[in-house]
């Protein structure tokens, strides 16, 4: 039984948006997927869908053979902007992925389990940030917080991790470092893994299984020796209609597989010139334009945060004032 089965799933915002279209996917336990596909494409609404945070308008989506809806905290997510609470160390912060097993009360005490205090550090550990776990998130790079934030979806505990364009707002460095350690996350966890990703040489070179998505439909769907250049021509650059590419019928492009090894980087310089203007534009590139767009996942995000924040802040002055009445009656 695969991990993650999409059947026949299409999503239609409004009455003629039409943003996955008839999409059927398996996804064994472990593999890490990368999805390729130009902006408005429906990788995020497809990731959405996943989630939990979109419902298909028809088709089904199972994740370890149960619906998405009773999937809850089996899945991890790890956002385009980190979304931290600022103020905290990165041990806080991702601690505060255990807050589906610790009250709100205990959450903002850290009154933790033990085994979730372990687990935020082995997670720290795993990001290579356990030496930085009380340095305030604020204070870190971009790099290091995206990086806190998957140790925070990985306290989670999850079976499945989605990555929402996690590196986009990286330089190459950076965004490798990221990559790096979610798969070695994803293998050290036998974690099935799903992201998103523009920058195509940064895929290449850390994803096993790539599916292309364009104008809501699957068009390719296959190893890393068969994602060839004039693949990757069709999944961005091709406006026609074409017939969806599936596993095993493309050929095997064994220079490209060479090139694209697990430490190494895509060296296709007769192809690099010509694709220059598509990895620096997708780079940059604006989030999906779906009907739901990409920010609705970061502001539910941001909005826990803000009510965690929040509660501190009220015990905190709840607190003051029970210490001001306690000196006064003194």
């Amino acid at each position: 039984m695969p991990h993650v089965s999409l059947q026949n799933v299409t999503k239609v915002f409004g009455e003629d948006t039409v943003a996955l279209d008839d999409v059927s996917i398996e996804i064994t336990a472990g593999e890490f997927v990368v999805i390729l596909g130009p902006s408005g494409a429906g990788k995020s609404t497809l990731l959405r869908i996943l989630n939990g945070l979109t419902e298909p308008t028809t088709g089904t989506t199972q994740i370890g053979g149960s619906p998405v809806s009773e999937s809850g905290s089996d899945v991890g997510m790890v956002f385009q902007m980190h979304y931290l609470i600022e103020s905290l160390s990165a041990y806080r912060n991702a601690l505060t992925g255990a807050l589906a097993r610790t009250s709100n009360l205990k959450s903002v005490l850290t009154l933790n389990r033990t085994d979730d205090k372990r687990a935020a550090l082995h997670a720290l550990e795993t990001v290579g940030l356990l030496s930085d776990a009380e340095q305030r998130a604020g204070t870190m790079s971009g790099g290091q917080k995206q990086r806190v934030g998957i140790a925070r979806a990985l306290v989670q505990n999850p079976s499945l991790l989605l990555a929402d364009e996690p590196v986009s707002s990286l330089d190459p460095k950076a965004a490798r470092d990221v990559m790096r350690y979610m798969r070695q996350a994803a293998r050290e966890r036998e974690l099935t893994t799903i992201a998103s990703l523009h920058q195509v040489n940064i895929a290449r070179e850390f994803g096993d299984r790539f599916i292309g998505v364009r104008d809501g439909t699957v068009v390719f769907d296959g190893s890393r020796a068969e994602l060839s250049m004039d693949i990757i021509d069709d999944i961005y650059y091709t406006d026609s209609e074409s017939t969806p590419i599936s596993r095993g019928e493309t050929e095997s492009f064994a220079h490209d597989s060479t090139t694209a090894s697990d430490t190494g980087v895509t060296a296709d310089s007769e192809n690099t010139a010509s694709r220059n203007h598509h990895t620096s534009a997708n780079t940059n590139a604006e989030t999906e334009t779906d009907a739901d767009t990409d920010t609705d996942i970061d502001t539910g995000e941001a909005q826990l945060w803000a009510q965690i924040q929040s509660m501190r802040f009220s015990l905190e002055l709840n607190v003051q004032f029970l210490f001001d009445v306690y000196s006064g009656l003194s």
